[in-house]
């Protein structure tokens, strides 16, 4: 067992598990929490992890974590996984671990590797202004052989390396480029629509190997998910897997939990999206911990350690051919206005038999909603359970066009 797990970014969450299990760790965030950490006995180290110089490198924070006896980095953040991967190129003596950190850093690198690797991916590119979009955006055209008249073909563009949807903007025609982009988004990854079924999955890494997989099906991206997959994914999980297997071998992955996204088209053609190693969205591993009866978070954390023997990992992951009985799901609720006085729970939800509960908040006076940026600042959650993944696929859809806030 590890003799110390350095958690690299702030999460109460993932604390209370680690207290749970009784392991040892430390926590490596903003200064901002230190008097927190103080008051409530959490091992802690203050870093700056916004800034890269002489004085605040992974050389330094090495040294600050010596104290703690740390040998396990885990990266809880996106805005963490070089520092994570640095530490451990270190723990472990190992300088590629931080080359892959670099993967899942830059989409972009990821695309490339997973196009050398044979995963299908559709096309990208990276783009410096406005002109480069529709330079890719004409390209796209001609290679779909659109004739005059025809719509344009559909571009995404995000950044390279942030979270989820932040800063991703769709594109459907070239006005568009004008409308939606700003000179501030580049440079960016610009690539073409995939279409399909979208899912994610999320699976712990031990030794190389997937250990246990989760399939997240989406029924909004940003908005719903539902934990185990449904039916049409689920008759897919065996080839699911194998192309997951690839994608571990492929990026030597060796230890923790990888979150790739994925479309599955009408004629089963199977797309790779992206990869992220920390901790996912929209309460993905929450709703995972729920539907398999395990501590999700925990075991994230624990299979980032490569002295963990296989009847550890036994006790911390459910089967590998684990299928609940129950589904989880959970939408996430956005105002629907600029202005916002009281929070209405409608009669029906309460009625429902599948709604398991909500969090969502009153606001205090009246409140002004600030603009959305990604899917990052959403109100809540309302939370369901039940036995049939159509009827989940339902609820989360109608829930996501109620308006709980007026």
């Amino acid at each position: 067992m590890a003799k110390c797990f350095a958690l690299m970014g702030w999460s109460l969450p993932v604390i209370e598990s680690m207290q749970k299990l009784n392991k040892p760790y430390v926590v490596v965030s903003f200064p901002d929490f230190e008097n927190y950490a103080k008051e409530n006995n959490i091992p802690f180290v203050p870093y700056q992890f916004d800034e890269w110089s002489d004085t605040s490198n992974s050389l330094d924070l090495h040294e600050k974590l010596k104290a703690f006896d740390a040998d396990v980095a885990v990266p809880l953040f996106e805005e963490t996984v070089e520092w994570a991967g640095a530490l451990n190129s270190i723990y472990r003596d190992d300088p590629r671990v931080l080359n892959r950190a670099f993967l899942f850093r830059n989409k972009a690198m990821m695309k490339r590797k997973a196009l050398i690797g044979g995963l299908r991916v559709g096309l990208f590119e990276e783009v410096h202004n406005k002109e480069g979009v529709k330079a890719f955006m004409k390209r796209l055209n001609q290679a779909n052989l659109q004739i005059d008249g025809e719509e344009d073909s559909w571009v995404h563009i995000k950044p390279f390396a942030s979270a989820g949807a932040v800063g991703h903007r769709l594109l459907r025609s070239m006005s568009d480029v004008d409308e939606k982009c700003q000179d501030e988004d580049f440079p960016c990854l610009a690539e073409s629509h995939l279409p399909g079924q979208e899912f994610s999955c999320e699976a712990f890494v031990h030794g190389g190997k997937i250990k246990f997989l989760n399939i997240t099906e989406y029924v909004k991206l940003g908005y719903s998910n539902f934990i185990p997959e449904g039916n049409l994914l689920h008759g897919k999980r065996d080839r699911i897997m194998k192309e997951m297997q690839k994608l571990v071998d492929l990026f030597g992955i060796q230890y923790g939990m990888i979150h790739p996204e994925w479309f599955l088209t009408e004629d089963d053609t199977l797309s790779f999206g992206e990869v992220a190693c920390r901790i996912p969205g929209g309460h993905i591993l929450e709703l995972a911990g729920k539907a398999y009866d395990f501590d999700a978070l925990g075991a994230f954390v624990l299979c980032h350690d490569p002295s963990l023997t296989d009847e550890e990992l036994k006790e911390i992951l459910p089967p590998l051919d684990a299928r609940p009985k129950q589904f989880y799901g959970n939408v996430m609720i956005y105002p629907h206005k600029n202005s916002i006085s009281k929070l209405e729970i409608p009669e029906e939800l309460k009625e429902e038999p599948y709604f398991l509960d909500h969090n969502l908040i009153p606001p205090m006076t009246t409140q002004k909603v600030s603009d959305r940026e990604g899917f990052g600042n959403h109100f809540g959650t309302v939370n369901f359970k039940g036995e049939d993944p159509d009827r989940m696929t339902e609820l989360l859809l109608h829930y996501e066009n109620v308006d709980f806030y007026h």
